[in-house]
């Protein structure tokens, strides 16, 4: 929000600077501490053409910079390296008001990238087994990353890359025409799937021959056989269903799904290129692509018996969405066990000659675990199912609200907003790079950082707008020159810059992290005033900082992909 006075202090410094107001403007940070100011602006990269110690450049700046005397500045001071601009009350003040007035749902927005595409590729779970707590990153990460970048004036695909093809297929067939008969797939179908795929496993560990059948009825349906097929997209048609099932009560959305099955005719052409660039490499009888790295083993393209790899689909798949999408950006929002799968797949794409996979990016993450529990084994069974983790929070939730506010109307909406919005915002004020210890006591606290914390502090907002009684006039009345209330202010100022670095560094953590700092200010200006009485101008400026709060605790919730009820 703060856009304008930065390009009017780069406009001013230009000339001293020797560099246009465009290249300027990024170099300006933010000061951790009110007491220096709003701005800050470090000179330390003009000490080798200055020939001058840092201090000495920030002096001199600052003395050609008041010599102009800026309206909307307060006080501008060098302290070492750095230029700090302290801004008016009363300017940042309005800027803020205008902007929550002006910018309604979209407050904060930035269209830097306007006209450019991108398509992230998240949740995408495999036909036949359980989303269950291991999915939860890849789906609340990639689907924070695809609101954050609308804000950033990206038009967004979210895809749902559905493991819908490989040798499992031909395993279920096999199976389901041995032992489907055992499972209740007219009442349960996902469930007797699933079941129907741990068997076959449990199965071949006593008798290895059936992954010889399994092979057999991959092949079968790799060939096109029609029985194959048919019961492949009732495979597909019942885990589809589950699937949307969890995602509409995570609040995900998929814009286009596009299963491995769609590249099988676009994985040959692949092939042909990498032979006739003379890529292609046989390797004890499979066909590989060597990296240049020594450290880094082959990228595998075609197996012994001729059969495609992950890569292989993952080659056709970057092609597809650069070259006939056209989008300018794909993000992989897929953990970090993949991460040498993509370092092998972008090389490749590299050696193909393709310009564009300088942006492709691959957004890794950590594992989730409870304390209790080692890496998760779908093979085995042996799962935490992400449905029951969301039933326990809506449990648990549902337990500590009704104790809190027994009278409370639409009790069950209210209990499942916080307690999705806990497990969500648990994973999300988490950097995603590192491992989550699931903490139950943790996510679903109304007292620390968590979820239902900062919708907490949005519902104490809505509360006291509703006291005051009358619709919020955005317009300054009276300064607030109380600490408290200035530093909210300039917290609340950072919220746009906030949603760019959350974006740019594909972090919601970011975001999350910064509610929570919003919403301690928040609660110290609340308990250290009386907001609702004294002078009318003061109380209406206030309850405009209220309705600021507000919004930006309830759009920074829903970038999150986190609702917000309005009483708890």
């Amino acid at each position: 929000m703060l856009t304008e006075v930065k390009q009017k202090i780069a406009e001013a410094c230009k000339d001293y600077w020797e560099r246009s107001e465009d290249e300027i403007t990024p170099l300006f940070e933010t000061p951790k501490e009110l007491s220096h100011g709003h701005l800050s602006l470090p000179v330390f990269q003009l000490a080798k053409t200055k020939r001058k110690a840092p201090p000495l450049i920030a002096k001199e700046l600052t003395e050609k910079l008041l010599s102009l005397g800026l309206e909307e500045l307060d006080k501008i001071e060098a302290v070492n390296g750095f230029v700090n601009f302290h801004c008016k009350t009363e300017y940042v003040m309005g800027l803020l008001f205008k902007a929550v007035k002006n910018q309604g749902d979209k407050l904060g927005y930035n269209e830097r990238f306007k006209g450019k595409k991108v398509i992230i590729d998240y949740s995408s779970p495999n036909v036949a087994k359980p989303m269950h707590i291991g999915h939860l990153r890849a789906t609340v990460i990639g689907q924070a990353i695809r609101n954050l970048a609308a804000t950033q004036g990206y038009e967004v695909t979210g895809v749902n890359h559905l493991g819908d093809w490989g040798s499992q297929f031909g395993k279920l067939c096999f199976a389901y025409e041995k032992w489907g008969s055992e499972f209740d797939f007219d009442n349960d179908a996902f469930n007797s799937l699933y079941n129907l795929y741990v068997k076959f496993h449990d199965e071949a560990e006593k008798n290895p021959e059936l992954e010889a059948k399994g092979a057999a009825y991959f092949k079968r349906l790799e060939d096109g056989d029609a029985d194959m097929l048919s019961l492949w997209k009732k495979f597909i048609e019942i885990s589809m269903a589950d699937f949307e099932k969890n995602w509409a009560r995570l609040g995900v959305k998929h814009d286009l799904v596009r299963g491995e099955s769609f590249y099988n005719d676009r994985m040959q052409p692949i092939i042909d290129e990498l032979e006739k660039k003379g890529l292609l490499v046989e390797d004890q009888g499979a066909m590989v692509v060597m990296m240049d790295d020594e450290k880094v083993p082959p990228c595998l393209i075609r197996k012994t018996d001729g059969a495609t790899l992950y890569a292989t689909r993952d080659l056709a798949t970057a092609d597809y969405r650069m070259d006939e999408l056209k989008n300018d950006l794909n993000l992989y929002v897929v953990g970090q066990d993949q991460t040498l799968h993509f370092k092998q797949v972008f090389k490749v794409l590299e050696k193909l000659g393709r310009p564009w996979v300088k942006s492709c990016h691959h957004i890794s993450f950590g594992m989730v675990r409870f304390k209790d529990m080692g890496k998760i084994s779908s093979r085995k069974g042996n799962i935490i199912r992400f449905s029951d983790v969301l039933d326990k929070a809506i449990e648990l939730v549902g337990k500590i609200v009704r104790a809190k506010n027994p009278d409370l109307e639409n009790v069950d909406d209210v209990v499942e907003k916080v307690a999705v919005g806990a497990i969500t915002f648990n994973d999300l004020v988490n950097d995603r790079v590192k491992n989550v210890e699931f903490d139950w006591d943790r996510a679903l606290s109304f007292d620390g950082d968590s979820g239902p914390y900062v919708q907490y502090v949005y519902v104490r907002c809505a509360s006291l707008l509703r006291k005051y009684g009358k619709e919020v006039d955005m317009k300054l009345e009276s300064a607030l020159e109380s600490e408290d209330e200035r530093a909210l202010v300039r917290l609340l100022l950072d919220y746009p810059g906030v949603l760019q670095s959350a974006f740019d560094g594909f972090r919601p953590n970011v975001l999350a992290n910064y509610l929570l700092e919003v919403c301690t200010a928040y609660n110290r200006f609340y308990h250290n005033h009386k907001i609702l009485s004294g002078d009318p101008e003061l109380v209406s400026t206030r309850m405009a900082l209220v309705q600021s709060v507000k919004e930006v605790i309830g759009q920074g919730l829903g970038h999150l992909n986190i609702q917000v009820p309005d009483y708890m």
